[in-house]
Order: C-alpha cells, then sequence, then structure tokens
C-alpha cells in the first residue's frame, strides 16, 4: 500500500455539488452494478440525489481535483459510513484507509459502532473485512457490516 499523497484534502460538500458527485457514485459503481446485472444509471444516480445532504458528505480533492467522497451520517445508536467512492486510478494508495481510520476514531469518541452495506460482489467487501469489519447479514443485493470499537 503506497503514502497517501499530502495534497489530499478533505471538504465539506455544498449543495452545488451534489450533481457531480452523483456522477462520480455512477462512475465508481458502475462495474460492480454491471457484474451483477443490475445497472441502471437513473436509479444509481436517483438513490444518491435522494439521500445526498451536504453536511455529512465530504469531497476527496487532490490538487483541487474531485477524486472521491465519503458520508458519514450519527445516528444515536451508530455510525453509518453510507458512501464511501474513489475513483479507480486512486485506489491501492492508503487513502479509503485513511478515511476508515478516521470514521473509526469518530466512533471511538462517541463509543458507536459504525454500520455500512456494500454491494455483493463488490471489491468493497473484501475491503471492509480487511478493516475489522464484521458481516451482519446479507441479502440478495448487498452485505451489510459492523464494526463494533474497543
Amino acid at each position: 500500500m503506497g503514502m497517501v499523497d499530502c495534497t489530499i484534502r478533505f471538504v465539506t460538500a455544498s449543495a452545488n455539488d451534489r450533481d457531480e458527485l452523483a456522477d462520480l457514485r455512477v462512475e465508481v459503481m458502475r462495474p460492480s452494478l454491471e457484474a451483477v446485472g443490475r445497472f441502471d444509471m437513473v436509479r444509481a444516480r436517483q438513490w444518491f440525489l435522494d439521500t445526498f445532504d451536504p453536511n455529512d458528505t465530504r469531497k476527496i480533492e487532490r490538487d483541487g481535483q474531485l477524486i472521491g467522497f465519503y458520508t458519514v451520517k450519527e445516528f444515536d445508536d451508530h455510525l453509518y459510513l453510507d458512501n464511501l467512492y474513489l475513483r479507480a486510478a486512486e485506489r491501492g494508495q492508503g487513502i479509503g484507509s485513511m478515511i476508515v481510520g478516521s470514521v473509526k476514531e469518530q466512533a471511538r469518541q462517541q463509543s458507536l459502532p459504525i454500520r455500512l452495506a456494500a454491494l455483493t460482489g463488490s471489491d468493497a467487501n473484501a475491503f471492509y473485512l480487511g478493516h475489522g469489519f464484521k458481516l451482519i447479514r446479507a441479502s440478495e443485493f448487498d452485505n451489510y457490516y459492523e464494526f463494533i470499537t474497543g
């Protein structure tokens, strides 16, 4: 795993970012959705647009260019890592691991577990398992994970 470039910045999203972030989500999800025969451009965009809250969303930028984003929603009994998307060229450099580490620290400070869902068959499943998340439930299309802070 490579070192994270020091030009990476995390910026709180604004309402104006919604279409660009929806497009990035579709770009990143498309291969996994196509692999399971579920790619639908309109549905993939609409799901994000229906749930987008800029206050919970951080854009990931390198040299001012959008390379990904993540969303953490806070609930009374858990944190929900709702999105974590990086462009394909940005993967394997430690950025996702850094974000998960940051969310784990937030969860520890709040004494809350982290929950998330990953598309069945997606590379994200191995990523989350490798970061200590436990599979708690599987449905036809998604796997649900939880990380308990110690």
